[in-house]
């Protein structure tokens, strides 16, 4: 028969296998650069108590699954801390199981981090229901209740709620982006609805601004949708974008997407351009004054027998559900500053042949726009210049303002 070991003296034997450190020396460490990894191993109610900044929650009964997700270098520093030092110490001998060689256990816990005066902090965390709600991105590591939090506070701008602002501004809303702004004169026509999904029969003659918050409070409630049922012009784009994060581009015509180039590069906001045709598509992304910008790509526009509209030449119906989402997935990549988003590269989609083959893109040196400061950039008049190219009426960003 086994003797029987109290839980004390299993915890003094845990303790003589690991090493601990007091919070005096753990707070010398963590204010190195780069300092130790900190865990915090306490379950979520407490964490929402108060943590150590910096501290990665991973609660204790998910350690084994979730460390090497957050912490991929097995010999790196790591600082284990729970309430009062208990829970950390058998979490510092899993660790040194699992193979982490530089591993600690804070002496004394969070407790004795406060009791010591040292730094903390009450997080701002999801309630209840918007943890239910985002738990899918909550648990992955790129995201997190930190980015959930970031995409709650974003605002995303949509040129038009047709074909790929339909399926932009469904999974913005679904994603959780607090506010989505929409863009769009024009009101819902039956031969929208073989390809702009955020639209219904019911609501057909309805401004598609006004059919697009349905859709997207439909959804989800919590969105903040701003509704600017008017056409972009130099009077009005600079108005219109200021205060967005991330704009999707969701145009069909050269003098818009040419104007709202420009007035990126003015206001300093990344474009995540889509465009459609038949059975193909593009995707890219102009961030100002990091890659390219439309007018590098497109110096002057082609002539129009060579870019017809789908009005003109027609689309397939699902192709923009491709071509949206995948924008979505950029903007979404941008607001959260993670992954490696299309710039300087252009994403084509072949949906006959189901292949996609990746451009690169460069900045053009002699580019009229992006060559130039911010606040050289004038805006002219599109609709003429693509017209009659070479010839266009300029306006200043502060004309456009004054007017």
């Amino acid at each position: 028969m086994k003797p029987v070991v109290s839980a004390r003296d299993h915890l003094a034997a845990v303790k003589q296998q690991i090493r601990e450190e007091t919070a005096h020396d753990a707070a010398q460490r963590l204010a190195a650069k780069p300092g130790p990894a900190l865990i915090d191993v306490r379950e979520r109610d407490e964490f929402e108590q108060g943590f150590i900044p910096g501290a990665i929650h991973i609660p204790r009964g998910n350690l084994e699954t979730r460390i090497e997700r957050n912490v991929l270098d097995h010999d790196a520093p790591v600082i284990i801390y729970c309430a009062t030092g208990t829970r950390s110490a058998y979490a510092a001998k899993t660790l040194a199981e699992l193979g982490y060689t530089d591993v600690v256990s804070l002496a004394g816990g969070f407790s004795g981090w406060k009791e010591n005066g040292y730094e903390w902090k009450v997080p701002r965390t999801l309630d209840a229901q918007q943890f239910e709600r985002y738990s899918r991105h909550v648990l992955i590591p790129e995201v997190g209740e930190e980015g959930q939090l970031r995409l709650l506070d974003s605002r995303v701008l949509l040129i038009g709620a047709g074909g790929l602002g339909s399926p932009a501004a469904l999974y913005l809303a679904a994603a959780g982006v607090g506010t989505i702004g929409i863009i769009d004169a024009d009101v819902v026509d039956v031969s929208n609805l073989q390809r702009q999904i955020v639209h219904t029969v019911d609501r057909v003659g309805m401004p598609k601004v006004d059919s697009a918050e349905i859709a997207i409070h439909g959804i989800n409630p919590d969105v903040t949708v701003v509704k600017h049922d008017v056409r972009l012009t130099s009077e009005n784009v600079l108005d219109v974008i200021t205060g967005y994060d991330v704009i999707v581009d969701g145009t069909d015509n050269f003098p818009t997407r040419y104007l709202l180039n420009d007035a990126s590069l003015v206001a300093g906001i990344p474009v995540v351009h889509g465009s459609i045709y038949q059975f193909e598509g593009s995707v890219t992304v102009y961030k100002p004054y990091e890659g390219p910008c439309y007018r590098c790509q497109y110096p002057e526009p082609p002539p129009p027998e060579l870019a017809p509209s789908c009005a003109e030449g027609g689309v397939l119906g699902v192709l923009p559900g491709v071509v949206g989402t995948l924008q979505t997935t950029e903007a979404v990549k941008l607001l959260l500053g993670i992954g490696e988003p299309l710039v300087g590269r252009q994403l084509r989609y072949d949906a006959l042949s189901m292949e996609f083959v990746e451009l690169k893109m460069h900045r053009a040196a002699d580019c009229p726009v992006c060559s130039k400061d911010p606040d050289e950039i004038e805006f002219i008049d599109y609709e003429q210049f693509c017209a009659l190219p070479g010839r266009a009426v300029a306006r200043t960003p502060q004309e456009a303002i004054a007017s």
